[in-house]
């Protein structure tokens, strides 16, 4: 197993801190654009929402993909992500940046360390 989880774990991060800032700096006015078409399309705020975790879901199984050449490592860590994305929400938890980030490292650096250690 060595370090491989927390590899993984601090990639996320990484690539999830890269999404934030490619898109709502970078890219804001794209994005504010796609956002619009999105709720038309699927015609609600919350199903835009949802639209905008798969779409960060994408993002991340690329990255993670690429950086770690596993289609595997990238599909799981995008659907953990995804998943602690959509649960805080659910659950409505209004975390700080920091303690948000620290929310899903370790949720998913412990699921990383379960999936290596079988």
């Amino acid at each position: 197993m060595d370090l491989l989880w927390f590899y993984v774990a601090v990639a996320l991060a990484l690539s999830d801190e890269l999404h934030s800032k490619l898109f709502w700096s970078l890219f804001f006015d794209f994005y504010v654009v796609l956002a619009g078409l999105i709720q038309r399309i699927v015609g609600g705020s919350i199903r835009m929402w949802v639209v905008h975790e798969l779409l960060e879901a994408i993002f991340n199984f690329v990255v993670l993909s690429i950086l770690f050449l596993s289609i595997p490592i990238g599909f799981l860590a995008a659907m953990i992500h995804l998943a602690v994305d959509l649960f805080h929400e659910a659950v409505n938890l209004d975390l700080p940046p920091l303690e948000h980030r620290a929310l899903h490292f370790v949720i998913e650096a412990s699921f990383f360390i379960l999936v290596f250690s079988l």
